[in-house]
């Protein structure tokens, strides 16, 4: 068992993070300054005329607001080899590659070990205000982790997941004492060579510590529903190697099945008591306190492309309080979760504001039209607007725009609270409409509401821009868990076109700039095959996301998604 972090260390960190926040403004400047100072030798703040100079002022004056695009040719060359100060006054030791589920392309960004660092601050944090309300004695974590191998780039450099090189880093361990539980499952299940048997030990694991589990958690609410969604299907097979203490064969790899072996002995009580449990259950509600009694809340990241599995995942937990992760992106980190009870819907994100330098543009300003509004600072932002984040970190990228779209929700002293938009770049959009991924998610939880006299669940969804035609149109596929009505999918098609409320997509169609939606319905499994082409990439469990707009780039998502339509329909709405 992890020794315990004592109560005063949890509260020290707390009081370290409130003066942090009570004095956001200067420690912006001066975090600026300590990224400026660092890499001051960098090519990149040469070129652009720096000259050494750490002001904001400067800063904001010489280094352009750039998207990935503009630094590839930089970190190409870091991925040769080139050890030269280029993007950092330091070589850059790692690389993270991000999952490319959105754009169809995965983005590589450099990682050192200040960004180690910050992701070890914002767990720190995260977890010493959520232990507050949340207290774990002597417990254990169910944690469906899946760690990818690092490879090594032509120029000779490791590179992975984010998530991978965080877990892989000599300092995790030590760092990691004491703020978590232990796992149930041992590092040969997480860094195993499959996932579908990491997955299936990562169960086993959860049920032999039954008693002792007190968080289940993963990186994303899908990879912990994608979990239970597998218990459903082969819980009797994990009560078999429970009752008899051997390993299904369907674990082939050999240093998985060695070290789940010592973990094995025949225990036919337990068998008989998850047979009892799962023979109680209606509709599998409720079945995580069910199969573990002392739990006191289910963790992963529940916002943005998560959002939509949040209901399925109440249904598995019951009345556990499902708890939202913290704010961040391959490039890095940005916010903690210091309200662990607000539900995930309402989950805010509060920034902190020495782990990076950050700016936001102005998102009301740039819809209504004219020139790009001037970023405004982190202290500078106001209450109740949206702004686009700007974010400068330790490891290379200055003025580099994520792409998320974030709402200020209140402050924590005085730096923001933030809530999660939307992704900017995941847009539908034909003529002079603009429906984000948020819009899309509103309009498929209003058209599924017709199901539900069906007994029937929208498994999962994406959407799709065809403009092959003369009149571009949207298509919205879905996965369902059963075979509704015809006359409540044409229904559900309407209702769908109708709940795009932007005035440039209701304008569009009415004139005919827009052609009808269409709703395509795919086969069972469909999105479970576009998991597997992911995974096929190089990606793990933990990084997937369901892309909610997939674009003509990413060809063989959208190749998976219309060889597998069923049915289609048309609306009639206009």
């Amino acid at each position: 068992m992890l020794e315990k972090i004592e109560e005063f260390e949890f509260e020290k960190v707390i009081n370290e993070f409130e003066e942090l926040s009570k004095n956001a403004g200067k420690v912006q400047e001066e975090t600026l300054r300590k990224i400026l100072e660092e890499n001051a030798a960098a090519e990149y703040l040469q070129q652009v005329g720096l000259d050494g100079r750490t002001d904001s002022e400067s800063f904001k004056q010489c280094v352009p607001i750039v998207i990935h695009k503009d630094l590839e040719p930089y970190i190409q060359r870091i991925m040769d080899g080139d050890s030269s100060p280029i993007l950092t006054g330091k070589p850059i030791p790692t690389l993270s590659l991000s999952s490319g589920t959105t754009q169809g392309k995965r983005k590589f960004v450099p990682f050192n070990d200040q960004l180690f660092d910050n992701t070890m601050q914002i767990y720190h944090t995260s977890f010493a205000f959520r232990n507050r309300e949340f207290p774990i004695k002597n417990g254990k974590a169910l944690v469906f982790l899946y760690s990818s191998r690092q490879f090594i780039t032509e120029g000779g450099l490791p590179a992975g997941t984010a998530t991978t090189n965080v877990f892989r880093h000599p300092k995790y361990r030590k760092l990691m004492k004491g703020i978590q539980s232990q796992s149930c499952s041992p590092d040969e299940v997480i860094f195993g060579s499959d996932f579908h048997e990491s997955l299936y030990c990562h169960l086993l694991c959860g049920l032999l510590n039954y008693n002792d589990v007190q968080i289940i958690s993963s990186t994303f609410a899908h990879s912990l529903v994608q979990a239970f969604q597998t218990f459903e299907q082969i819980w009797e097979n994990l009560c078999f190697d429970i009752r008899f203490g051997s390993l299904d064969d369907r674990v082939t790899d050999p240093i998985t099945r060695a070290a789940m072996s010592k973990l094995l002995k025949p225990n036919p009580e337990l068998a008989d008591l998850i047979i009892e449990k799962c023979s109680g259950l209606s509709k599998w509600y409720g079945l995580i306190p069910e199969l573990f009694p002392n739990a006191k809340y289910v963790y992963g990241i529940m916002t943005g492309s998560m959002e939509p599995y949040i209901k399925q995942l109440r249904r598995y937990a019951g009345w556990l309080p499902l708890v939202c992760a913290d704010y961040g992106a391959s490039e890095g980190w940005i916010a903690a979760n210091v309200n662990p009870r607000s539900p995930p819907e309402e989950a805010t994100f509060t920034v902190l504001p020495n782990i990076g330098y950050f700016e936001f543009i102005p998102l009301n300003e740039t819809r209504n039209g004219g020139a790009e509004p001037k970023p405004v600072g982190l202290t500078e932002v106001k209450l109740g607007e949206e702004y686009e984040i700007i974010l400068t970190n330790f490891a290379g990228l200055y003025r580099y725009r994520l792409g998320d779209a974030v709402k200020v929700m209140g402050f924590h002293n005085s730096t923001p609270e933030l809530k999660f938009v939307c992704r900017q770049n995941l847009m539908l959009s034909i003529n002079i409409d603009k429906n984000t991924e948020k819009d899309l998610q509103l309009a498929v939880e209003e058209a599924s509401k017709l199901l539900i006299a069906e007994k029937i669940d929208l498994i999962d969804f994406t959407s799709h821009v065809d403009v092959t035609k003369e009149v571009g149109h949207y298509v919205i596929f879905w996965e369902l868990s059963g075979e509704p009505d015809e006359n409540v999918l044409k229904e559900c098609c309407n209702c769908l076109d109708r709940s795009f409320a932007d005035a440039g997509y209701v304008s569009s169609r009415k004139v005919g700039m827009i052609g009808p939606l269409e709703l395509r319905i795919v086969k069972k499994e469909t999105f479970y095959k576009i998991l597997l082409h992911c995974l096929s990439m190089g990606n793990t469990l933990n990084q997937f996301k369901t892309p909610r707009c997939v674009g003509s780039n990413n060809k063989p998502v959208l190749q998976i998604l219309c060889n597998n339509v069923v049915e289609s329909y048309f609306s009639t709405a206009y």
